[in-house]
């Protein structure tokens, strides 16, 4: 049953472009919503194909359609979804991700009981090849953790987000242009300065992984805005070499890529351990969350160790040397990490014999 208003409790934001394949589904799973008192505002970015047609023939009365006169990309489609959302909170939604019935359901009742928290967001399935998986994030979070984890990746899928619409300030953009491909993470971290990030850890949505996806297409442009936004957070908090720790950050903690020497390793460590003291220190952070947040922490160093060694970059006895008080091993057992180092020795020959 459906339900309509003037004032809705939810505006679900989309914007599309070539979808007509899949924004049928995304729409039905809003359709299915066991909270039924919201309207979803759909930005059309001068698609070619028959995504207006699929939208159009849609007889929902909360399905509210834009059609664009230009092609201006998802951010600025988003943005303009967002300007004629009437909810008090609004909802993050892409055109080829599918809601479980009760997400917006879980979301409302936990944004309502939490007065303090300005943006919920909630764990997703990973959907690939007609395969479901569970995410790699954190499986069990609390705010504290989740406003931690903002500082060294982004651990929020963007179409489990709901905010509070007055939690954006007044003349700032809804998702910004300047750092396309990271607005989501951008956001985050403003949102972090109005109040609590929380996510639920139940899974309320299937996230379509697919090659056409913008992770895969734009990595360097995310990966450059990533950087930016994570120093410009790191300068607010007093680092002096934001742009030095969000580079080390990016690369070897959100890229994966491997560190070059042991030297990369130790300034990683040195501004892993800064950032955490300093977060701990600025905030009231209880104890669950403190051992939640030494727990991940360490298993992100580790994979970084992990990492090196395998590919031959560093060395054993250099990973112990280095290895950061507060991150130890990342609780790798003794066995992973030599396993990890005779792969990056084998590697290493083999680059070796090449050159020969």
């Amino acid at each position: 049953m459906s339900m309509t208003s003037d004032n809705p409790t939810v505006s679900v934001v989309m914007a599309a472009y070539n979808g007509a394949a899949l924004i049928g589904d995304t729409l039905d799973s809003l359709w299915a919503q066991s909270f039924a008192d919201f309207e979803v505002i759909v930005v059309d970015d001068r698609s070619t194909d028959d995504t207006l047609e699929v939208l159009r023939a849609c007889r929902d009365p909360r399905l509210r359609i834009i059609a664009a006169d230009t092609n201006v990309g998802p951010v600025r489609s988003r943005n303009r979804a967002f300007a004629e959302a009437r909810g008090r909170y609004v909802a993050g939604l892409d055109q080829d991700d599918i809601c479980h019935h009760d997400r917006l359901e879980r979301q409302v009742a936990y944004i309502d009981a939490h007065p303090d928290i300005a943006l919920v967001a909630a764990t997703a399935a990973i959907l690939e090849d007609s395969t479901v998986t569970s995410s790699i994030k954190s499986p069990v979070t609390t705010p504290r953790l989740v406003e931690w984890l903002l500082w060294i990746e982004n651990p929020l899928v963007w179409s489990t987000v709901m905010l509070r619409r007055e939690a954006v300030p007044a003349g700032e953009d809804f998702t910004r242009p300047e750092v396309l491909y990271a607005e989501d993470f951008d956001l985050y971290h403003r949102m972090a300065r109005q109040g609590g990030i929380a996510r639920i850890d139940d899974p309320l949505l299937l996230y379509r992984k697919h090659g056409g996806g913008a992770s895969q297409l734009y990595a360097e442009t995310m990966s450059t805005n990533a950087m930016h936004v994570l120093a410009r957070s790191y300068a607010a908090e007093g680092f002096e070499d934001a742009e030095i720790g969000a580079k080390l950050i990016v690369e070897h903690l959100m890229r994966a890529v491997p560190v070059p020497d042991r030297a990369a390793l130790e300034k990683l460590g040195h501004t892993i351990g800064a950032l955490q003291a300093h977060f701990i220190a600025t905030r009231e952070v209880d104890a669950e969350s403190l051992r939640m947040i030494r727990w991940e922490s360490a298993l992100r160093w580790g994979r970084v160790v992990r990492a090196g060694l395998k590919a031959g970059t560093i060395g054993l006895m250099a990973a112990m040397a280095v290895r950061p008080d507060h991150l130890g091993l990342g609780y790798s057992s003794m066995e992973e990490l030599v396993g990890s180092r005779m792969i990056g020795g084998a590697r290493a020959a083999v680059r070796k014999g090449r050159a020969a």
